[in-house]
């Protein structure tokens, strides 16, 4: 019986892989998972426990508050980087394969095409450079680790910028909403297939992109979800980056290739549009 280990088990993702419905559930593998209360992953001890006796971890453990990192850049950096190297170590020594969960904020934003695993770095954000550091990280203390980047993970109309951007539209409020900023928004779902998939693959890539197919803007992702929840999407208006007051920078293209993904013979994740379609029906 193969055990599987997920940290940051209280998250968006990591709440869908420890679920009754996860796919790692599937008869030949135990799957256990711990929230950021229970496991802290800059706790070299606990990590040791944890990871005893547990075949594969997939890290979704991570400080993820965009803005707010820019004025903590030190928690951002122990979570995301310093946490993440220790967990690495910890399954070197123990033998287990790591699944390490990134993002399409490594880059600036600036190029005019989808970016590869091989396009440059340049992060943009204190979250970024945390994230980037990580890993770097990870592949020092285990090279054979398996690296995947993702963007826009959504779970439906009931968590996250979803259930925000809902609320204000059921109050008949308008919303406004960066119309310069693309990326392919992730159904939390499909990504988790996605992953078991990764995990199964005989010779998976290290480093890897794994998003929903097809991009769009922030924008037109917000009146979409809007009208699949049977709203106005007219009450989402379209604004600049450069008018939005945020606090950290973002990058205004995070479309990300999946030619690393395709390449070893995985199958393409869905259209966001259906991954979007999928959640709003699973959650009506």
């Amino acid at each position: 019986m193969s055990r599987v280990l997920v940290t940051g088990a209280g998250g968006l993702l990591g709440t869908r892989l420890t679920g009754p419905t996860s796919p790692f559930r599937d008869g030949v593998r135990t799957v256990v998972g711990f929230g950021s209360g229970e496991l802290d992953i800059t706790d070299a001890a606990a990590l040791d426990d944890a990871v005893d006796r547990h075949d594969v971890v997939i890290n979704c453990a991570a400080y993820t508050a965009v803005d707010d990192a820019e004025t903590h850049g030190d928690r951002a950096f122990a979570v995301n980087a310093l946490g993440a190297g220790l967990l690495a170590r910890t399954c070197a020594g123990k033998r287990a394969r790591l699944v390490h969960l990134s993002t399409g904020y490594v880059f600036d934003g600036t190029a005019p095409d989808p970016y590869e695993t091989t396009s440059p770095t340049a992060p943009v954000n204190v979250y970024g450079r945390s994230k980037l550091a990580g890993e770097q990280a990870v592949r020092d203390e285990l090279p054979g680790a398996l690296v995947v980047r993702t963007m826009w993970l959504h779970a439906g109309p009931t968590a996250g910028f979803p259930a925000v951007l809902l609320r204000e539209c059921r109050q008949g409020n308008t919303v406004a909403v960066v119309a310069d900023q693309i990326a392919s928004p992730t159904s939390v779902g499909d990504l988790v297939s996605a992953l078991a998939d990764l995990v199964a693959h005989p010779d998976p890539p290290v480093l890897t992109h794994a998003t929903s197919t097809g991009a769009v803007s922030k924008y037109e992702f917000a009146r979409a979800v809007a009208a699949t929840a049977g709203l106005d999407a007219d009450l989402v208006r379209p604004c600049r980056t450069a008018d939005a007051r945020t606090g950290a920078d973002r990058p205004l293209n995070a479309v990300l290739s999946d030619s690393s993904w395709t390449a070893c013979g995985l199958t393409p994740l869905p259209h966001w549009r259906d991954g979007l379609r999928r959640a709003g029906a699973a959650e009506a």
